[in-house]
């Protein structure tokens, strides 16, 4: 069915590039475009009857017509007076031709549909939908009309017409069904052309009920045959990685051993199972692809060393991008304070060096002097050249696009050599997201903290109580602790939070005089950074007063509250990530929400759950509950997110059947699988990295 849309009758290039803005080309894709709601056509009101706000079928005859000129003297309008034997009312077209003027002479007869509203003189249908009706003609009544999501230009009427004409292609070129028969007897699902046709034209109010709450089993079938698609092509991409070749990174483990022994600390048994799932595939001849999802303070960072360690041993370099340079410069310092006894050179690439000092890294990258490199986003830029690049470490992967993580793979190719990639998160993943957003990635999870670390004691507090939080400070800080104070997004604009940040840290070193306080953002130039980092670190600051760049990687185990400002506008994730910037020592920390009233249900809900939940992977699943799939994986994601049918909070139930029948027709059926992902992501293979 990849016939041209322009082969259906009334499709010229005007109706095509309307068409087109709505990514239909094909008649196919037209057959795909699904109704957005429907109307009951089934009953025709008299128009004594009417009242404005209705929506209404009427017919009637049209007892006379002319062409007004507006009041303003801009425009005209074709107006005409249409009756039945209850009453008259008027139908007004703005817009309209010699052609529609002369289909609407007196004496035609009409059934018409539009929303019934108040004119100057009597109630009025602007631009109503109109059928042609012979004398005497009694026609068919439609039950339940579909509305289509459309764009401007192109009417509901054209569409519904054009789509009755797809539909009398199928009786000659039918459309390919690509879900196996046994799939469809074992979950009793429609054939592919019954489903279109059910939630094209649903014959009853009960059907139209199901298919506007999505129960429908025909909508639950495409839901299967989307969530299938998306779950091929990450399959398909993961296929494509692995018939590359990579460095086998295989040696004694001398270096990995060495640091083992000096570390202040015994791995726990998570993270010694995790580093040899990693280890292993950093072995293999193909490159690795895993995600490692931890918890906050589960000790992510040390597994990204100990695998770093296994490249550099086996003579390659290793590059660690982060998303911000306040998280790059953590790794960088604790990096450098692990392998200050190796003979390993370390580089840190940033958006903040002077021309000289990024003259001098680049040459050492390229030169391969440089063994392991650390930055953000620069990493990947197009004057980067690796020598020997081995091993890709991403961390807090959700802020990287699919093509930017990309971007720094297809850098270090050498060769033919790709290098291995360990994407990091302390945002764990529901496990429905990461079957489905993340099937081309291998996964490894550190479901355990470390031994000492106390949950974080948190309290949901009103504005108004604003004075007793920063007397709390005051307790706190006295007694030889720290505090954060963090300042959310005020509004979309850095400016603004910047403000905020430093109006709040005006105000609490007049009320804490006594205080030694710091402030940190986003805007700041790297060494300030650094220096108020270190200053807070070595507790030379009581109280840091920061916008969220500490969100993640910040770790000072001194530090045993943290208020968070404005917390009803942050997700769960970002309020967890938040409120691990404490409890990192074996003291009891504490979290205080501060919040506005009054607050939503939503953000009553949120404020609720962070305060009862502490672990990371049940606030994941209740995130995803409260906020949706698009918001947890974050914009960078829009291959999954953008989902034309299927909703994967509420089809959940289908993924693990998913997983099993994608594996049968990968090895049954590949080239099904092609045809089942062109239909249904082809515009969008670009957020996977393949192209054809």
């Amino acid at each position: 069915m990849s016939i041209s849309i322009t082969q259906l009758q009334g499709v010229g290039a005007k109706t095509a590039a309307h068409l087109k803005r709505l990514n239909i080309t094909t008649i196919e894709e037209l057959l795909f475009h699904l109704p957005i709601r429907y109307e009951d056509r089934s009953h025709v009101k008299p128009i004594a009857h009417l009242a404005v706000g209705d929506n209404a079928l009427i017919e009637g005859t049209i007892q006379a017509s002319e062409i007004k000129s507006h009041k303003s003297g801009r425009g005209r309008s074709l107006i005409c007076l249409f009756s039945d034997s209850s009453g008259s009312m008027m139908l007004r077209f703005f817009h309209f031709n010699q052609k529609l003027v002369a289909s609407l002479k007196p004496g035609t007869h009409l059934r018409c549909f539009g929303e019934v509203r108040q004119g100057y003189h009597c109630l009025e249908l602007i631009h109503p939908e109109f059928k042609q009706l012979n004398a005497n003609e009694t026609l068919f009544i439609e039950h339940f009309t579909a509305i289509y999501p459309t764009t401007e230009g192109l009417y509901q009427t054209t569409l519904r017409t054009l789509i009755q004409q797809a539909f009398n292609y199928l009786t000659t070129n039918e459309i390919i069904d690509y879900l196996p028969p046994e799939i469809l007897t074992e979950r009793q699902f429609p054939t592919l052309a019954d489903a279109l046709q059910i939630i094209h034209y649903p014959t009853t109010e009960a059907i139209v009920k199901q298919l506007q709450e999505k129960q429908h089993i025909a909508l639950h079938r495409l839901a299967f045959e989307e969530l299938l698609a998306h779950h091929l092509s990450l399959r398909v991409l993961h296929q494509y990685a692995q018939h590359r070749q990579a460095p086998q990174l295989n040696n004694n483990g001398h270096l990995v051993q060495t640091l083992l022994t000096q570390l202040s600390f015994n791995l726990t048994s998570a993270q010694q199972r995790v580093y040899a799932e990693i280890a292993a595939d950093l072995r293999q001849p193909h490159p690795m692809q895993r995600l490692l999802q931890g918890d906050v303070g589960s000790g992510k960072t040390v597994i990204a060393a100990l695998s770093a360690l296994q490249a550099i041993e086996s003579g390659y370099q290793v590059a660690v991008m982060s998303p911000t340079e306040l998280l790059s410069e953590q790794h960088k310092n604790t990096f450098v304070q692990w392998l200050s006894t190796f003979e390993i050179s370390i580089s840190w690439l940033t958006g903040q060096l002077t021309k000289k000092q990024r003259t001098t890294t680049l040459n050492d990258i390229v030169s391969g002097s440089s063994a392991l490199i650390l930055g953000t986003h620069a990493l990947f830029q197009k004057e980067v050249e690796f020598n020997r690049l081995g091993l890709v470490i991403i961390d807090e992967q959700h802020r990287f696009g699919v093509h930017q993580r990309l971007a720094l793979h297809d850098k270090g190719n050498q060769n033919g050599l790709y290098p291995h990639q360990l994407i990091m998160t302390a945002t764990p993943i529901p496990r429905t997201l990461a079957m489905t957003a993340y099937a081309n990635l291998d996964i490894s999870v550190i479901d355990e903290l470390p031994p000492g670390r106390t949950p974080v004691n948190t309290a949901i507090i009103p504005n108004s109580r604003r004075e007793e939080v920063v007397e709390r400070i005051k307790q706190v800080c006295q007694q030889g602790r720290q505090a954060y104070w963090v300042c959310p997004l005020i509004e979309e604009s850095e400016t603004l939070q910047l403000q905020a940040a430093s109006e709040i840290a005006e105000q609490l070193r007049l009320s804490l005089s006594e205080l030694r306080i710091g402030l940190l953002h986003g805007r700041m130039k790297a060494k300030e950074k650094e220096q108020v980092m270190a200053d807070f670190k070595s507790q030379n600051l009581d109280l840091l007063v920061a916008t969220t760049v500490v969100e993640v990687g910040v770790d000072v185990a001194n530090a045993s509250l943290m208020i968070i400002e404005n917390a009803e506008r942050l997700g769960l994730a970002q309020l967890h990530q938040l409120r691990g910037r404490v409890g990192r020592g074996s003291e009891q920390s504490y979290c205080l929400l501060l919040y506005q009233p009054p607050l939503s249900s939503l953000q009553k809900s949120r404020l609720a759950a962070i305060r009862d939940i502490h672990d990371g992977f049940i606030i994941a699943q209740t995130d995803l509950e409260l906020r949706g799939a698009g918001e947890v994986l974050g914009v960078k994601q829009a291959g999954i997110t953008n989902l034309r049918v299927a909703n994967l909070q509420q089809d959940k139930a289908l993924l693990e059947h998913i997983q099993i029948v994608g594996k049968i027709l990968l090895e049954t059926q590949p080239d099904n699988c092609q045809r089942l992902i062109d239909r249904w992501i082809q515009k969008n293979w670009k957020y996977v990295g393949l192209t054809h």
